[in-house]
């Protein structure tokens, strides 16, 4: 027994077997989380109705291994170190790829949950899917602060002189990129004020008009009709017109034609007919009445106005093709003439001729005799 312990201890003064004894019983400790520790967390985590917990607990397996393995490198390496500041290099090296890890770690589970967060926004009145891209940048400028501070601390950085010069800087970009910051706070306004949605049809000024597909922090993408897609500066839509056809309570619309029939027609009877131009027309609201309505006698005709609803912002342009089709063809079956605009000129005498024999004017010769 005296021999084994003295072997043993001869054995765990060798600093290479120390080191490998170390890094093993490291990657030992590992396994045993993974076949655990993470399995009990696992079926814990299934007896809950989310799934959230699920997928957070899925990441932190590569984070528990990476943490074990690189603190029994650290602890196996401390002894080949006899100089103090090669030491406190090391563990600074440590600290800084914990910090690595670990705030990868808090990314990308925060990532998950403010999305899962925002699927429930009818319970979670804090979190919204429009304001969940604001929630993530801000998550990741905090973890991004905290780990430079946490890093540059280690490493014994004097932390007054950098944000004395980061003060400095930021006012120099400030001026620089002001274009930039201001299309990113209108971004962040428009998404706390939510004037629009994704996936909601709205107009520009009365002429950018498409889906709102994505909302970022430094523009707004629209996709048109045409399937193009429209990219428009945050700061110009804080200052501009936006009509929102999709956010009243429900997605129909009401549109209108106008149509100008002329004077001398039988106003009864051009009722009846754009009447009649409205039965069953695709995509407009079952239930919901139509409307024609005289709204004007204009310069050149009698202006009528129809005015129908339909199921989604969408088909706005097929319908009214629609109505103004049947429309056209119904007053010209019934012989209802369509003005267009026309001017008469009325001469109330023609110049008198001149008296007969009287020398017609001609060229004045102008050059010299």
């Amino acid at each position: 027994m005296n021999q084994f312990g003295l072997w043993l201890d001869t054995f765990l003064q060798n600093d290479y077997w120390r080191m490998a004894i170390i890094v093993f019983a490291a990657i030992l400790v590992a396994v045993m989380l993974r076949f655990l520790l993470l399995p009990l967390l696992m079926r814990l985590s299934r007896r809950t109705a989310s799934k959230l917990d699920d997928r957070v607990f899925e990441l932190l397996w590569p984070a528990l291994w990476q943490t074990v393995i690189l603190e029994g490198i650290y602890i196996a390496s401390v002894g080949f170190v006899e100089e103090q500041s090669i030491a406190e290099i090391v563990l600074s090296a440590n600290v800084t790829l914990l910090v690595l890890i670990w705030g990868r770690f808090v990314v990308r589970s925060g990532d998950i949950l403010l999305r899962g967060l925002s699927e429930h926004s009818g319970k979670f009145r804090w979190i919204q899917p429009q304001t969940l891209p604001l929630a993530k940048f801000i998550l990741k400028i905090g973890v991004f602060g905290v780990a430079t501070y946490l890093v540059m601390s280690t490493w014994h950085v004097n932390l007054t002189s950098w944000i004395a010069s980061a003060g400095v800087v930021g006012i120099a970009v400030g001026f620089a990129a002001k274009d930039t910051l201001a299309n990113f706070i209108a971004g962040i306004f428009i998404l706390a004020d939510a004037p629009y949605k994704v996936g909601e049809y709205i107009i520009i000024d009365d002429v950018t008009r498409g889906e709102v597909t994505e909302i970022g922090l430094r523009s707004t993408r629209l996709l048109t009709r045409n399937n193009v897609e429209v990219s428009v500066p945050n700061a110009v839509i804080s200052n501009a017109k936006i009509v929102n056809e999709s956010s009243g309570p429900s997605t129909w619309m009401r549109i209108q034609v106008n149509v100008s029939v002329a004077y001398g027609s039988d106003v009864d009877q051009v009722r009846e007919i754009l009447h009649t131009c409205l039965d069953q027309i695709p995509q407009t609201v079952g239930g919901q009445p139509s409307a024609v309505r005289f709204m004007a006698m204009a310069d050149s005709g009698l202006e009528f106005q129809i005015l129908v609803w339909i199921s989604h912002p969408a088909y706005r342009g097929r319908v009214i093709d629609d109505i103004n089709t049947r429309v056209y063809k119904a007053l010209n079956a019934a012989g209802i003439s369509i003005p267009f605009p026309q001017r008469d000129l009325h001469i109330k005498e023609w110049p008198a001729p001149p008296p007969t024999g009287s020398p017609r004017p001609g060229p004045t010769d102008t050059s010299s005799q």
